[in-house]
């Protein structure tokens, strides 16, 4: 699938990407974008949201954010690892969301190897969409 930059290209030419509710400056996809600082945790989720958040313990938390913005009436899309085993995945994701498990593996940032891990995009729409 190349590289994430690419990656994302392609997803935001189909979504349309508002606002990056997890980000650093040198990598933001929107004009918009909510820093470890703000806390994007802590803030209100509207429009088309982009959300590639840290891969460690907090990903829960980022996951069920996405699955409330979405009751709100916010479109997620996250890039998150496939890890289907997980509390979070049976919680927020499975029958949820609309769920693109990506071919090959990722590669992030100048990285010269690829995620040692499978990757997943999940897609939560506003109440009122349907999935297809």
């Amino acid at each position: 699938m190349g590289n994430s930059a690419g990656f994302f290209d392609q997803l935001n030419e189909e979504f349309h990407f508002t606002v990056d509710v997890c980000a650093i400056p040198e990598n933001a996809k929107c004009e918009k974008f909510f820093t470890p600082e703000i806390n994007g945790l802590k803030q209100e989720w509207e429009g088309v949201c982009w959300c590639n958040p840290p891969y460690g313990r907090e990903i829960g938390k980022w996951v069920e954010k996405a699955y409330i913005a979405s009751t709100w009436g916010a479109t997620v899309v996250m890039l998150l690892p496939a890890r289907t085993d997980t509390k979070w995945f049976h919680e927020y994701i499975y029958n949820k969301s609309e769920i693109r498990f990506v071919k090959g593996r990722l590669k992030f940032g100048n990285s010269k190897t690829a995620a040692p891990f499978p990757s997943m995009v999940v897609i939560f729409k506003s109440e009122g969409e349907k999935y297809e």
